[in-house]
């Protein structure tokens, strides 16, 4: 069976990502017959001579009609040897927030950059997102390499550039590969139009890409999202005994008969059932989403997590962390907001805004505010415990949001660095 990889595309305006996808869609034959005889009418009607690709991405009537990628675009396609969730996200400033909702579950992010203008500020953003949210694989396509001339001069020194961005960012590795996604060179088959470039093409590279840490592999956290007790356990004694706690086990794994503890409670029990609808389990782990009974009648609410007794992460009211600022108002000290972490909701106040991230010297320098797609560090208090894990230690449990309490927008994605005293 082959395994499943979810990508997300960054970089800045008129890069031709909508494009690269298009093609990569198309070339792989992921695209149905209808669809694309919808978009030879209309590139016809636009009076162009070929098939525009990104408009299989562009889907909202706004982005066909500025010609502009406004949404977060979701495509699923698969070939023989792997199956892809992909995420095509907007180039414009204004819309960053966007690249950060589709870069935050994303296995590999594929940055576009044009080959003629080179890295830019909205590249340093991205990929300092990309770094912020630990992407396990960065993958670059140095795009409109045939308006260069398919020239190697070129890519080396695009390439040299990103390379030392990524050093400096605390990436690993970055792949990068020479692309033309109007001509499709390089994107599903190797071009014959550079043969200075030895390596895969973009579609061989996503298929072969190890799979990224795997959540499994962590200590066992289960958000609870809902507590079922059945309507009939008035008319049914037998009914009135169960009682399910319900959830997408966000890492891990668990057993019938591993003990837990329930936090913030700190209450202890051991798992006596684990239930996915109606078939019963011994064994279940990330990201499945089940049903478990416990050995001891608790009280658990939504929001409360389970998790495993052995590593149970400590509760608490304080911490430290980097946030991607997503809101058109300003963040400020001392303002009060809701924090989202897993299913539970605690009130918080951002006490102190200890920088912002530089995207020219990649350095942190003081800050007063934070504006929309700054990337800053905070300190929080929170009115109740919870209980959160280094970001660089755990993705899910340490990934957090800003609400306004007001309207229940989202403000901030954050991801925490060090937490403070224990609730």
């Amino acid at each position: 069976m082959s395994t499943l990889l979810r990508l997300a595309t960054a970089g800045s305006v008129d890069d031709g990502k909508s494009t690269l996808v298009g093609r990569l869609l198309h070339d792989s034959k992921a695209i149905l017959a209808d669809q694309m005889v919808a978009v030879e009418r209309v590139s016809r009607d636009r009076g162009l001579t070929q098939a525009d690709l990104a408009l299989l991405t562009d889907g909202l009537r706004a982005e066909r009609e500025q010609g502009i990628t406004i949404d977060v675009a979701y495509r699923y396609f698969a070939t023989p040897r792997r199956s892809f969730v992909l995420a095509d996200c907007p180039g414009h400033v204004q819309y960053t927030r966007n690249t950060v909702t589709g870069s935050s579950t994303a296995d590999v992010v594929v940055l576009l950059i044009d080959a003629r203008k080179g890295v830019l500020e909205q590249t340093r953003r991205h990929l300092a997102v990309a770094a912020l949210l630990r992407v396990p694989h960065v993958v670059v396509a140095v795009n409109k390499i045939d308006l260069v001339g398919f020239s190697h001069e070129v890519f080396d020194t695009v390439n040299a550039d990103v390379q030392a961005l990524a050093r400096d960012l605390g990436i690993d590795d970055a792949w990068a590969i020479p692309v033309s996604a109007l001509e499709g060179d390089n994107i599903v088959d190797v071009s014959d139009r550079m043969p200075w470039y030895t390596g895969p093409a973009l579609l061989d590279l996503l298929e072969s890409l190890p799979p990224a840490d795997d959540a499994g592999h962590e200590p066992f956290r289960m958000p609870v999202q809902l507590v079922i007790r059945p309507q009939g356990a008035a008319v049914d004694p037998a009914l009135a005994e169960f009682r399910g706690y319900a959830g997408q086990i966000g890492s891990g794994r668990v057993a019938v008969g591993d003990p837990i503890v329930v936090l913030p409670s700190g209450h202890t029990s051991r798992i006596t059932t684990i239930n996915v609808g109606a078939r019963s389990l011994e064994v279940a782990q990330s990201p499945q989403s089940v049903t478990v009974q416990l050995a001891d009648d608790i009280d658990i609410s939504r929001g409360d997590v389970i998790v495993a007794a052995a590593d149970a992460p400590a509760c608490v009211k304080e911490l430290d962390a980097v946030v991607c600022w997503l809101g058109d108002e300003p963040l400020r000290p001392r303002a009060r907001l809701l924090l989202k972490h897993g299913a539970r909701t605690v009130q918080a106040v951002v006490t102190e805004l200890t920088g912002r991230l530089d995207l020219d010297s990649l350095t942190t320098t003081p800050a007063d505010t934070l504006v929309l797609n700054d990337i800053g560090e905070v300190h929080v208090r929170l009115a109740g415990a919870i209980p959160a894990e280094a970001y660089a230690t755990s993705r899910h449990g340490g990934a957090f949001l800003l609400i306004d309490p007001h309207d229940g927008a989202t403000l901030a994605a954050g991801m925490v660095s060090s937490r403070g005293d224990s609730g």
